[in-house]
């Protein structure tokens, strides 16, 4: 039973977080779409009746619709929303603007190790504002220029990330490295999830359809998902798999010609940038969840998927890893093995058909990841930040 010296520190802390004016700084926000946009947005509704004033800082323009430029102005969920405008490559927008547009707040949080992350820390002895990060994966969702970003990691990265009062680490792995550089400032704080959209939308008896969702880009590796398909579909016609996203670094012409070298079109859906009804729909003809991405930052898809009670079958990257530790019913794959992988699918559906429990099982397990839960956590984190200021 709580006592009353913590019910009054409660409040205390409670009222100290009315009094903060918190302004989020990301390099893409709504109405774009995208995991880190999802992210931001999420966090941002579970905080406007938190705190004084809330506030997002973001690009003016899409970087996959360089020509659509967005509004200067904007109130989205009832929250302002900056737009600036930026120059240089999208992997590292420069954006001279940002620091005109910090007055007034009392911490900044910053989404995604980038030039924002780096900025703001260099700047830290003009502007003096309590600085905090998620690390959304840091800069390793694919294996280019490793080495480069690499030696950028252990030196710009280091120095940047040791100017920050707190980084929240989205996942195990982003723990594990980021802990490296700066462990005193790290905290785990694994994505919040919108558990609602997707909730126990799974087919309710077992069908040999698998779904995959996520951006169609090359660490994506849809072409070893199209080869685990080839796989079962050889054993078993029946196989169906329906592929959900929006273009990236493949068009959706490319992800048509994976399928039909493959012999297996017939047997593949394409969905591209479906509302969350329409996926909601999708999942109800399916039992099963891949993924054969090499990187993610946390893999919120997955999460998603087992709120559905879809039965999850991925390629064994860190994050994935990381979930599997925690979650038994994640059944982790070499999806450079196509052979191996299709009888790893085969043996979920035969778990799906046997036990009946595996579904209620996915859908509990999920729950961890609510957003309610997610952003108490980040309350916590702030409170921390502040009173261990630099």
């Amino acid at each position: 039973m709580p006592t009353t010296a913590s019910m009054s520190k409660t409040h205390a802390d409670q009222s100290a977080l009315q009094d903060l004016n918190i302004v989020h700084v990301v390099r893409q926000y709504a109405p774009l779409v995208g995991g880190l946009e999802d992210f931001v947005r999420n966090l941002v509704r579970h905080q406007r009746d938190v705190f004084k004033s809330v506030r997002v800082i973001t690009l003016n323009r899409s970087f996959r619709d360089p020509e659509l430029e967005l509004s200067e102005h904007e109130e989205i969920d009832g929250v302002e929303v900056v737009r600036l405008p930026f120059f240089g490559s999208t992997k590292y927008p420069i954006t001279p603007a940002i620091l005109s547009e910090l007055a007034g707040a009392d911490l900044v949080h910053v989404h995604a190790v980038d030039f924002f992350f780096d900025a703001l820390a260099a700047t830290r002895i003009f502007h003096r504002k309590t600085i905090v990060a998620t690390t959304h994966g840091g800069f390793f969702h694919t294996a280019a220029h490793s080495r480069l970003k690499r030696v950028w990691f252990n030196t710009l990265t280091r120095v940047s990330a040791n100017q920050y009062a707190g980084l929240a680490c989205c996942s195990q792995s982003d723990f594990d490295l980021f802990h490296q550089i700066a462990p005193s400032k790290c905290r785990l704080i694994e994505n919040g999830v919108d558990l609602a959209k997707f909730a126990d939308s799974a087919a309710t008896t077992p069908q040999k359809t698998m779904v995959t969702v996520g951006r169609f880009s090359a660490n994506k590796r849809l072409d070893h998902a199209l080869d685990a398909l080839k796989a079962l579909h050889l054993k078993d016609p029946e196989w169906r798999l329906e592929i959900v996203g929006l273009p990236s670094d493949l068009s959706l012409e490319d992800v048509n010609v994976l399928a039909r070298a493959r012999g297996v079109e017939s047997r593949v859906g394409i969905h591209v940038g479906p509302s969350e009804s329409e996926i909601a729909d999708l999942f109800r003809t399916c039992s099963i969840f891949i993924s054969a991405s090499e990187y993610e930052g946390f893999g919120i898809a997955l999460i998603e998927a087992m709120s559905a009670g879809l039965k999850p079958v991925v390629h064994a990257n860190s994050a994935y890893k990381s979930l599997a530790v925690q979650h038994e019913q994640i059944q982790l794959a070499d999806f450079s093995n196509a052979e191996d992988v299709a009888s790893l699918i085969v043996d979920a559906f035969n778990q799906i058909k046997i036990n009946k429990s595996i579904r209620s099982s996915l859908t509990t397990a999920a729950e961890k990841y609510s957003w309610p839960s997610v952003a108490k956590r980040y309350e916590a984190f702030y409170q921390d930040s502040l009173s261990s200021r630099l």
